[in-house]
């Protein structure tokens, strides 16, 4: 059992024995439920912290856990109904609204209920986390000297050289800014180089969170359709001469979530039409490391052909070790570099130096290329297990490409199929999927679910999520 739902079960299986002791009555020791419930010492010392954490027990070092007190009655609610006349009169007159939706965020983030299969998930099951390397990069960044003092605003040196060596070209570690995530070196980049009100380009489909944060800074995503071989450049020129956009948001790489990769030839296009528009373009270089094994030699990053600035590109460790390690970097170059970094410093200030020096400790490590070979060999396996299991069970599911890269397959639904109908089926049926019309801007040219295959267990769950699709299916199409 997973060590997460053991903690849940055993929190659950002591709050309802509570009630036999008394109020500051003390609770059996770890030891003894250690050998009550066969579970590890870390599982009750979570258990017990999560009980403590809801004010149930009370723990005393070197004394045990004792049920808590009882609390006063709590005080009656207030009355909130002002904030609803406060937080939107006059909204429509806002250039960047006050209220944001985070529905195309959170359907990658939320945990689905137990015993469902997560094929809607953003980042690596657990089990394919390189948990022991981050904790031991970790416990020895925290030993570093001055490891728990103020780092340098634009990250620590030898962090920002070694995404200036990913990055290649001549990029130095001058030009790379440190920032907490890809999400927040997304939205430091659009807010850097658009004014609110203003249209941006963005890839159609895309990414949702991508257009989440154009929509919260005020700006008007305008959709470039792409194909197998990325963003079209005879749309995108249209797109920047019929909008005066000055920035182009795009994933050149395993594209999310098509899985496409820009075309050689287009690669140089690309530079050039943002070039004659004086727009820039934002390379979000999300999923390199989850190169799938057979993928071959990768193309470098826009940005490292890129000698007049016209790329802003951002990359991030989180995809390839754990949506809890957010560390990132943003490079540029040129005057936008000083833009980016003063909203960085206002907004976050810096990147907590621990896990600056734990990112190094960890990339530094002989468990890092190890890590990154495992993952690559694994989500090969995991790619083919559903392309496998779909060309099985559900044929009518149109795949006109497999991505050697990335987490997902983006299939296209058969015609009449709605999207929501079979959402809400499928996760009747245990299994969670993500609708496609979220990734679309406008109206979408059909209807798309994207699944993933890094959150699961492994293949076998794989099959059973497609076998439960498909009860899904059957019930939405007969």
């Amino acid at each position: 059992m997973h060590e997460r739902s053991s903690v849940a079960e055993l929190a659950e299986q002591l709050r309802r024995e509570l009630d036999r002791y008394s109020p500051g009555g003390k609770l059996p020791s770890s030891r003894a439920l250690v050998e009550r419930f066969r579970v590890s010492p870390v599982t009750v010392s979570r258990a017990l912290a999560q009980l403590a954490a809801e004010g149930l027990v009370v723990t005393r070092p070197g004394a045990g856990a004792f049920r808590a007190r009882t609390r006063a009655a709590p005080a009656p609610a207030g009355d909130t109904s002002w904030q609803e006349v406060a937080l939107s009169a006059d909204g429509a007159a806002d250039l960047v609204p006050r209220s944001v939706d985070a529905s195309g965020v959170l359907v990658s983030l939320a945990a689905p209920p137990p015993g469902v299969i997560e094929f809607n998930g953003g980042y690596l099951h657990p089990s394919l986390q390189p948990e022991r390397a981050m904790a031991a990069a970790l416990s020895r960044a925290g030993r570093r000297p001055g490891a728990w003092g103020r780092p340098p605003m634009e990250g620590l040196p030898e962090l920002r050289e070694w995404f200036a060596r990913g990055i290649g070209g001549s990029f130095t570690a001058a030009e790379v800014l440190i920032t907490a995530g890809g999400q927040s070196a997304l939205t430091t980049a659009l807010r850097a180089l658009a004014p609110p009100g203003a249209p941006v380009l963005v890839e159609s489909p895309t990414y949702p969170g991508m257009l989440a944060i154009a929509r919260a800074a005020g700006l008007r995503p305008v959709p470039v359709p792409v194909d197998a071989d990325g963003v079209k450049p005879a749309l995108l020129a249209d797109a920047f001469r019929a909008s005066g956009a000055p920035a182009f948001v795009c994933q050149p790489l395993f594209q999310n979530p098509t899985g496409a990769v820009l075309a050689p030839e287009r690669r140089g296009e690309v530079l050039r039409i943002a070039r004659e528009a004086g727009a820039f373009v934002v390379e979000d270089d999300f999923v390199r490391r989850l190169v799938h094994e057979d993928a071959g030699p990768l193309p470098r990053p826009l940005a490292a052909d890129d000698p007049d600035g016209v790329v802003v590109h951002v990359c991030s460790l989180t995809k390839a070790t754990s949506p809890s390690f957010r560390v990132s970097a943003l490079a540029a170059r040129g005057p936008v570099l000083e833009r980016l970094r003063a909203i960085q410093v206002v907004d976050t200030f810096f990147v907590p130096r621990p896990l600056q020096e734990a990112a190094l400790e960890l990339v530094g490590s002989p468990a890092w290329p190890r890590h990154l070979r495992s993952v690559s060999a694994e989500l090969k396996a995991r790619r083919d297990a559903m392309t496998t299991a779909l060309g099985l069970h559900l044929p009518d599911f149109a795949l006109p490409h497999v991505p050697s890269g990335g987490y997902h397959l983006w299939p296209r639904l058969p015609d009449g199929a709605e999207e929501s109908a079979l959402t809400a089926a499928a996760l009747r049926a245990g299994v969670a999927i993500t609708p496609g019309r979220p990734y679309f801007s406008a109206e979408p040219p059909a209807a798309h679910v994207r699944l993933s295959f890094a959150a699961v267990a492994g293949t076998g769950e794989i099959a059973e999520g497609v076998r439960r699709l498909r009860t899904a299916c059957e019930e939405v199409l007969g």
